[in-house]
């Protein structure tokens, strides 16, 4: 097999940096292409001079006509099943071959972004398997241990990174084959969120679960080649995952992630839990902000969170072991009723179990999905982000050829469920093990956080030893600088957002940040055209920040900028009391951003706090706010705000009781001693007896009718709530009322609450 051409580059980085430099495209892709051998199983068609020159004529005509190109003379490889416009795709089976006029969505966005194609490469057939050996065009080895399989199906994608053929390659992954072959072979194996990046002219596998992955040396890499190729294309699309913001985690907790609890599946004989014991040994290595300015988590540390698997690995045997297997059958059903020995023995084996399996046992199957999904949606609320060997053992080719259907099926242990859950998945290089072989990790969140898994991934990669990140097979180790995101895949819509009193991180109204998932980006001042007023009669206390006129001595007044995702800011809005608003703020390196700011008619009367350099420093003085009438106000009584936020908790406060979520009940309430339930015929004094109660409580076997809510604010951290309710079991009225109280850095939370049934003849309302 051709190795690494040594003169040429290796990463992007390295690609564009050499243009940069003055190489020229029209003499390294002919050098190139010079090297690959004919012969490499890796390749099942190279672009030849003709291809290659037609592609080097339209990269000159886009730069001269001043296009944006980031990946200008950058080559690169697709994987059989993925169309090229002119060039046969077969899914290595020539018999079913055929030749598009149109390229695959994904290819016409990165030419048109400058790459150029260097060939198609070898999979296993119809992208059926994880071991990378069922093909008519012969087996794809390891690069780093010839003897053992490279991991299927993106076999031929991920050889030609691992040696250096060229810095990135599209796969597909429908069970794990754009992680395992990357697990094997010191790659970068990003697994896009289902339905994040558009499928014309990619050959099915299982259509509703495909997506298109990418194969690089480095995040860095594969992050700019996702922002690239992701989008809708008109295409059917069969999960919807909005995109996340671009961070994991909440302030105030380490970042939380999940491994398995039981790991007996990995290989002790490969020396495997060695190596992932080195692996989590890493996590502490890991700094949030290591990718960049911005921070991969909110919050600080790591903290490992042991996780029952159970769950996924009931998703995972459907996969092959239930009608989705039929998706496949669709593709090729033709081909396989006319010349079934046109197919690869094993690849013909499993694709026949579509037989088997009727409509009725189809919508069986998914009905039972749903409810495992279900199950797996509890373990993301205790954990951020879950983080999996990518494969469990590394067969070799021989044990494969003896084994083929065992062997394989081992592989997918912790890749089957990912796509039939809609996640998305990022395997990076984590070692070896004690052997010498490579192993690998891969880190696993809900749908919509690619972006968030990029920056957590360079974070990892820039966790290695400064020349001891393991890079394909045997590469040069990128630098350090290079492992730095410069692009990333599209996340979640956001704002930053200056505070500067009680929202201050340590003081009492953080929480509502927290609580909307905000990440703190810095902790600076305004420019200095500010002062700050201490507002009297205020709960808890807050100060009022204006701007000075420009004949007027104004302070620079210390804020923290927060950043907050759109779709939470409305919420967040909805508490802020008058005088108190959102307007713009100058920071003091001249940047404006949304922040606080206060009325002229609220500073009548305010205190000027401002020689105190900030609200902090004012509360740490000690000195005494402006005192607070004696006293509630009436109108303090029935805030709109109170409302705003408690009608919505309080909803989901009944949903989570009729549907008996022990867990999201228990998070209700405040976790403490003092809390106190009385129920219809039991009581509770402290959150364990709560718990425990709880615990034991059977599922409703009945309905609830709710009648005359009532939510009385006692000021803005306080509420009662009461309604009267009937049940579909009992002629009884009930009565319920709950005390709620706003706690710093936890929110809302039930401090008391008594509910009972009685016999009722109401009164005319």
């Amino acid at each position: 097999m051709t190795t690494r051409p040594h003169a040429l580059p290796v990463t992007i980085a390295d690609w564009l940096a050499a243009y940069r430099d003055g190489a020229q495209a029209h003499a390294l892709i002919p050098a190139l292409a010079a090297q690959l051998d004919a012969g490499d199983p890796a390749w099942i068609l190279r672009c030849d001079a003709a291809h290659l020159n037609a592609q080097l004529d339209r990269l000159a005509a886009l730069q001269r006509e001043g296009r944006t190109l980031p990946l200008a003379g950058v080559p690169f490889a697709v994987k059989d099943n993925i169309d090229v416009a002119g060039l046969p795709t077969t899914a290595a089976c020539p018999a079913f071959a055929y030749t598009p006029e149109r390229h695959a969505t994904v290819v016409q966005r990165l030419l048109d972004a400058g790459a150029l194609l260097i060939g198609k490469t070898n999979l296993d057939q119809f992208a059926t398997g994880l071991v990378g050996t069922r093909s008519p065009h012969g087996a794809v080895p390891c690069p780093l241990d010839p003897q053992r399989v490279s991991g299927g199906s993106s076999s031929g994608s991920a050889a030609v990174v691992a040696r250096g053929l060229v810095p990135f390659a599209l796969g597909t992954d429908t069970a794990g084959s754009g992680r395992v072959p990357a697990g094997f072979n010191h790659l970068v194996g990003l697994k896009p969120t289902p339905g994040r990046v558009g499928m014309n002219g990619v050959l099915p596998a299982c259509r509703t679960l495909d997506v298109v992955s990418v194969f690089a040396l480095t995040v860095a890499d594969a992050a700019q080649v996702m922002a690239i190729i992701e989008g809708d294309d008109g295409g059917p699309v069969f999960h919807a995952a909005a995109p996340r913001p671009a961070w994991l985690g909440r302030q105030g907790r380490p970042l939380r992630v999940g491994v398995p609890a039981e790991l007996s599946a990995l290989d002790a004989a490969l020396g495997y839990p060695q190596a992932w014991g080195a692996a989590l040994a890493r996590l502490a290595t890991l700094a949030p902000t290591a990718a960049g300015e911005s921070p991969a988590w909110a919050g600080e540390g790591v903290a490992i969170v042991p996780v029952d698997m159970a769950p996924f690995d009931a998703v995972a045997a459907l996969l092959y072991d239930g009608p989705w297997v039929a998706e496949r059958h669709s593709v090729v059903r033709t081909l396989m009723d006319r010349q079934p020995e046109a197919l690869d023995p094993t690849v013909r084996q499993v694709i026949a179990r579509a037989r088997d399996f009727d409509a009725t046992t189809a919508f069986e199957a998914r009905y039972q999905l749903a409810a495992l999904a279900r199950r797996t949606e509890a373990l993301w609320q205790d954990i951020d982000v879950l983080l999996v060997p990518t494969a469990p053992t590394h067969p070799t080719l021989d044990e494969v050829a003896a084994e083929p259907v065992r062997r394989n099926s081992a592989l997918g242990r912790y890749t089957n469920f990912v796509n039939l859950l809609g996640l998305a998945a990022l395997a990076v290089p984590a070692g070896e093990t004690p052997g010498g072989l490579p192993f690998g990790v891969t880190w696993i969140a809900p749908g919509g956080s690619d972006a968030a898994l990029a920056m957590l991934g360079a974070c990892w990669q820039l966790a290695a030893p400064p020349g001891r990140q393991p890079t394909g097979a045997g590469l040069p180790a990128p630098a350090r600088e290079a492992l730095r995101p410069l692009q990333l895949p599209a996340s979640a819509p956001t704002m930053a957002l200056a505070v500067v009193g009680a929202h201050l991180q340590g003081m009492p109204l953080h929480g509502q940040l927290v609580e909307r998932g905000a990440r703190l980006l810095a902790r600076t001042r305004t420019a200095p055209r500010y002062r700050l007023h201490a507002l009297p009669g205020t709960v808890p206390p807050k100060p009022g920040l204006a701007r000075v006129a420009d004949d007027e001595p104004g302070h620079a007044i210390e804020v923290e900028v927060h950043e907050i995702a759109l779709d939470q800011v409305g919420s967040f809005l909805a508490l802020i009391p008058p005088p108190l608003g959102l307007g713009t703020v100058e920071l003091a390196d001249g940047t404006w951003v949304k922040g606080f700011i206060c009325e002229p008619a609220g500073l009548l009367g305010a205190p000027d706090v401002s020689a105190f350099g900030g609200w902090r420093g004012y509360m740490a003085a000690g000195v005494t706010p402006a005192a607070a009438p004696a006293g509630l106000a009436a109108d303090r009584l029935d805030l709109p705000a109170t409302h705003a936020e408690l009608g919505p908790l309080f909803d989901a406060y009944e949903a989570a009781l009729m549907a008996n979520d022990v867990e999201a009940l228990t998070g209700f309430f405040w976790d403490d001693p003092r809390v106190t339930r009385y129920g219809i015929a039991d009581r509770q004094w402290g959150a364990d007896a709560l718990a425990a109660w709880r615990a034991g409580v059977p599922a409703p076997t009945f309905t609830r009718q709710l009648l005359h809510p009532r939510v009385l604010g006692l000021g803005p951290d306080v509420a009662v709530i009461q309604v009267e309710f009937l049940r579909s079991d009992s002629v009884l009225r009930g009565f319920q009322t709950q005390v709620w109280a706003r706690l710093a850095g936890q929110g809302w939370k039930i401090a008391a609450a008594h509910v009972s049934m009685i016999e009722w003849t109401p009164s005319p309302d």
